[in-house]
């Protein structure tokens, strides 16, 4: 009798080698060394930061982690290790998701999986690409930089996804590369100022419209007819202040 599907939350950690195929066609025995190599790197850190590997095929492999904080250090010490020794002559790309997955004994599957192999095809070699999810849970916690990258669609996924960089690992001012979050992430008070500026305008063309009516009103002889539209046009602008009065409380 088959065991029933059973679902968990947690942190997955996909690697990949660069041009494995091409490397391998070059040099079978080096490259089998190298991966083997690169292999131990990856479980002595998986195992030092208390995740397990799931599941292995070829040159890659998945390793899940109770904690995102924990597998995203991880990726970190994992790519710094492999950076200071380049004789082994592998390159890894690493994505890492905060996903829901399927339990299928000790392996994983599932869209939380599939997600953090594709964002791991699509770093670059030697780089760590984290999700939306991961990037909420770390940008506070470790001291590294990270790049927003933008929505980009993975591969046979119907929707766009928000992709992070971690700073190149060894390389420059981490606090410097803190964080490139999210273009509309501006701060609250740009935000206001600029609505307040957009409001600003919008006033001094609404008073420039009153006085062209006020002026026709009064070469045409008229009774004051314009108190109506200049009525409708201050009520529109008063309920375009609200929000913003109250934004800025």
């Amino acid at each position: 009798m088959s065991q029933p599907v059973q679902r968990k939350l947690t942190t997955i950690l996909a690697a990949d080698a660069d041009s494995y195929s091409r490397v391998m066609e070059a040099d079978e025995v080096g490259t089998l060394g190298a991966l083997r190599a690169a292999r131990e790197v990856f479980s002595r850190f998986i195992e030092r930061h208390h995740g397990r590997i799931a599941n292995t095929a070829g040159d890659g492999l998945i390793a899940e982690f109770p904690s995102v904080v924990e597998a995203v250090q991880c990726a970190i010490e994992v790519q710094r290790e492999l950076a200071e020794d380049a004789q082994r002559g592998l390159k890894f790309r690493i994505g890492v998701h905060l996903g829901d997955v399927l339990v299928d004994g000790d392996d994983l599957l599932g869209e939380g999986v599939n997600l953090a192999a594709r964002l791991q095809s699509m770093a670059e070699p030697g780089g760590i690409l984290i999700s939306q999810q991961v990037y909420d849970q770390v940008q506070k916690k470790l001291s590294v930089g990270f790049q927003y990258l933008g929505e980009k669609r993975p591969k046979n996924f119907e929707e766009s996804v928000a992709v992070y960089s971690v700073a190149p690992v060894g390389g420059g001012d981490a606090g410097a590369a803190r964080v490139a979050a999210k273009p509309e992430r501006a701060s609250k008070k740009t935000k206001a100022k600029e609505s307040w500026s957009k409001l600003i305008g919008s006033a001094k063309r609404y008073a420039a419209i009153v006085a062209i009516l006020l002026a026709l009103n009064l070469v045409l002889g008229e009774p004051y007819w314009v108190q109506w539209p200049a009525l409708g046009l201050g009520l529109l602008l008063a309920f375009r202040a609200v929000p913003l009065i109250g934004r800025s409380d």
